[in-house]
């Protein structure tokens, strides 16, 4: 694992760390003068994909089976249980490092010979602190000589310092909603309704759904953002460009730390919805030769912002 630090110059109250893992180039730790934006975790493998990036698909494949034209493709199984394919092909994957200085490095890894995924594809990944985060860059090129079907998201736990995740309040200015059945595949795509899936006016996480996509989400400042703020008015703001058109919700009584399990809340920025390999929804296709190049990031907000 990598160690970032960085004090931006002129800034009072901006001291940045984040650890970054080669296993699926996950982001492990994040704080910002001492308090956590993130879950950290430091096991070889992120628990519940905590902080991986997730590409070529995120989310999962229905039955880890689709089609390409006339041609049936069969994924790895990689979610036994349900017999699906889960997060993509470089979760379970460990990076090579490119560079690195004090406060920024980029990872690569190629997706090549996966069995149901007849394309080849560089993509490299690029972190890099700010005055009170992390801003991450991805770039995704088709070396195939074929057009190939591509979708990417990250899957990052936020916090805020040691405030109970159910005392926190979630601003996400979403419009729609696909609700998931007991699958964890969406069922329908309509419109939010009830304070569960209203999440314009925050909502504590306590009162909304538990595990959602939402999408149409009004962009600020030409950026999707969601917002997680303490009672005291600090918060954490994950931040992405409008290519990722959706956002997975996802809160979990069981993410495990050394003190026991705890509530934790996954907010996954995807640039397609869950199934989209299957489904073909908001893939991106890139021709041969391509390149595609997005980003997202995480900072803090109140007293963990520059000042």
């Amino acid at each position: 694992m990598y160690n970032l630090t960085a004090r931006a110059a002129g800034q009072i109250g901006s001291a940045v760390r984040a650890v970054v893992s080669v296993r699926g180039a996950s982001l492990r730790a994040l704080t910002v003068d001492g308090v956590d934006l993130i879950r950290s975790t430091f096991d070889t493998s992120p628990p519940l994909a905590a902080g991986v990036v997730l590409v070529p698909w995120p989310n999962r494949v229905d039955g880890a089976t689709w089609r390409l034209g006339e041609q049936h493709l069969g994924l790895e199984v990689t979610e036994p249980s349900a017999g699906n394919a889960i997060h993509g092909l470089l979760a379970g994957h460990d990076y090579e490092l490119v560079e690195i200085d004090d406060s920024s490095l980029t990872l690569s890894a190629a997706i090549v010979g996966h069995a149901g995924y007849p394309f080849e594809l560089s993509t490299q990944i690029r972190y890099e602190l700010t005055s009170n985060g992390i801003a991450v860059a991805h770039r995704i090129r088709n070396e195939s000589t074929t057009p190939a079907p591509v979708a990417l998201g990250v899957h990052p736990y936020l916090r805020v310092g040691e405030w109970p995740v159910e005392e926190l309040r979630l601003f996400l200015p979403a419009a729609t909603i696909l609700p998931l059945d007991d699958r964890h595949f969406a069922t329908s795509r309509r419109a939010v309704r009830g304070v569960s899936e209203t999440l314009q006016d925050g909502p504590h996480l306590s009162e909304i759904v538990q595990h959602a996509c939402f999408s149409d989400i009004a962009l600020s400042n030409g950026e999707l953002r969601a917002d997680l703020i303490a009672p005291n008015g600090d918060g954490v703001r994950l931040w992405a460009e409008p290519d990722f058109g959706y956002v997975q919700l996802y809160v979990t009584p069981d993410f495990p730390t050394d003190a026991g399990r705890c509530t934790a809340v996954a907010i996954e920025p995807m640039t397609a919805p869950p199934n989209a390999l299957q489904s073909g929804v908001d893939l991106r296709w890139l021709v041969p030769g391509e390149s595609w190049v997005l980003r997202w990031g995480i900072q803090g907000l109140g007293s963990l912002a520059p000042h």
